[in-house]
């Protein structure tokens, strides 16, 4: 292992002087003495270390930059999700960073982003706070002792909540910054304590590098069956992507980033970062027991001030309640973190609107038009002033995340896809009989029974019919689930309001994608619902 002299030598080669103490590649126990000794969290009374992240509990997706320079301006696709900052500015920004973490005490974790040799990238993890060194322990790739002797970063990650960017001086959008530098790799993540920005930034630097070596980095979980075949599920944030891959009778490749290479999928991260919120020991029982174990952080979770008993039924701090964890928290995992080529491509979508299939088949076209649209729904109540659905799309299953133009991303998956003869499903997690507030959202024995025979291939060959507004191919029977409930439109009492509302969200699904219209091919864009 590293002394803590090398490493203070490899930090003045990027500026970092004068630093009071470098807490280095600090292993549980230790980062959970730090935290406690810091009033950082307070220990539930089943053993996880729980934070608190103060303003900012999910991504701020308006205070994130990519800096604009010869190595980004041509292959970044700028725009109001990949804002632009000048060399400039960066400059001007790290260097007050640099003078704030003097005489301040750090800490530090050499850790991989990938589990394929071939394509990890070392990363080094510089934090203020012992519990976000915690998570970034939890959450990529630890190398053996031997590795961290020879790791030599090539991208930092920074992050100091405590310091706050000037808005007229920093030229951002406000005190919050969370910039990405990809000529000197190095990211800024400043005025905000929520750990997911730590690695988020990590998931756009891997996204931006290996669509340039021709692999296909992937926001999805994605695991391995008994004849090892893997399966990939993208989804946005609710639509069960986490809680479906953590399956009993599948091993556990990742849960939310991944690449595809010429060799199989492996996964980006060493843990998983999975929604908290109502979490149910008996629909998710391997998720719900590391809530209950020494070493995950959980943020912004309840807990009884007495007893120290979390509430997973709280969102008295908010919805976007967190648990970071090694992935062998979970039982069935894939030790090695790679799989082979996907055999099955499935995407999630929670659709409030009520008028989705729950499962069906996507023709190769139809999967790259569901990829780059990117569908889920937020459902009335969640944010303030949302009386009825409203239809959420994120280009990719990750917009936030994909530097290039999602026809990048669009034409690698579809290479995939068609190079393995992958099958593709499109399941609904959401509402049926109804939107929100008049139908029942599925119940998720039904969406397992449907996803595990599509896994099993028991769902190639059956008899469908087509949706006559998606043009999706839905089947007549599924083992395991009530048959009336496959097709929509018959769990609606009132068949004339299923109508009205499908051409709607067909419609908002057309208009979405004019954004992606010049340079997508024709067959692709036949793939479109009919409004």
């Amino acid at each position: 292992m590293k002394s803590k002299e090398q490493v203070i030598n490899e930090l003045r080669e990027i500026g970092l002087i004068n630093i009071e103490d470098i807490h280095l590649n600090y292993k549980v126990p230790a980062l959970y003495e730090n935290a406690i000794s810091r009033n950082e969290g307070v220990i539930s009374a089943d053993g996880p270390l729980v934070v608190e992240t103060g303003q900012h509990t999910g991504r701020s997706p308006n205070d994130k930059f990519i800096v604009k320079d010869e190595t980004t301006k041509d292959l970044v696709w700028w725009g109001d999700v990949n804002r632009d900052m000048s060399e400039e500015n960066f400059e001007k920004l790290f260097a007050k960073v640099r003078g704030y973490l003097q005489r301040k005490e750090i800490f530090v974790q050499d850790v991989f982003a990938g589990t394929d040799d071939k394509y990890k990238l070392p990363v080094r993890i510089i934090t203020k706070y012992a519990w976000q060194s915690l998570f970034a322990h939890n959450l990529f790739v630890v190398p053996t002792d031997d590795e961290r002797m020879h790791h030599h970063p090539e991208f930092t990650v920074i992050a100091v909540p405590s310091f706050h960017a000037d808005p007229e001086e920093d030229n951002t959008n406000s005190s919050t910054a969370v910039v990405v530098n990809f000529k000197k790799k190095i990211v800024l993540i400043a005025g905000t304590s929520y750990a997911g920005e730590i690695k988020k930034s990590i998931f756009t630097v891997m996204n931006f590098f290996l669509p340039q070596k021709n692999v296909m980095p992937m926001h999805c979980s994605a695991n391995i069956g008994e004849k090892g075949d893997v399966a990939v599920l993208f989804g946005l944030s609710g639509t069960g992507k986490t809680t479906l891959s953590a399956d009993p009778k599948r091993r556990l490749i990742g849960d939310d980033e991944h690449g595809w290479s010429d060799s199989g999928v492996f996964n980006f991260e060493g843990g998983c970062y999975a929604k908290v919120i109502r979490l149910s020991p008996e629909a998710e029982p391997e998720i719900f027991a590391t809530t209950r174990k020494f070493g995950t952080v959980l943020e912004n979770v309840v807990l009884d001030p007495w007893t120290r008993e979390a509430d997973l039924n709280s969102s008295e701090l908010t919805e976007n309640t967190r648990a970071a964890y090694p992935l062998e928290f979970i039982d069935n995992i894939e030790p090695s973190g790679k799989g082979g080529h996907a055999k099955n491509v499935v995407m999630l979508t929670a659709d409030a609107f009520g008028v989705l299939p729950p499962i069906s088949r996507l023709t190769p076209e139809q999967a790259m038009y569901h990829f780059i649209s990117g569908y889920t729904a937020k459902v009335a109540g969640t944010e303030k002033g949302i009386t009825e659905p409203v239809a959420t799309f994120s280009a990719c299953f990750g917009a936030p995340f994909m530097p290039m133009h999602p026809s990048v991303y669009a034409n690698l998956l579809g290479d995939k896809i068609k190079e393995h003869d992958a099958k593709c499903w499109l399941i609904n997690t959401g509402w049926s009989g109804g939107p929100y507030g008049v139908g029942e959202r599925m119940k998720i024995k039904y969406t397992r029974a449907m996803l595990n025979e599509a896994l099993a291939g028991n769902l190639d060959n059956v008899d469908t019919v087509e949706d006559p507004i998606f043009g999706l191919n839905i089947p007549v029977a599924v083992d395991g689930v009530p048959t009336e409930i496959l097709n929509p439109r018959n769990t609606w009492k009132d068949k004339e309001a299923y109508d009205k509302t499908a051409k709607k969200l067909a419609k908002m699904f057309i208009d979405n994608f004019k954004t992606f219209e010049e340079g997508t091919p024709g067959n692709i864009l036949k793939a479109a619902p009919k409004a």
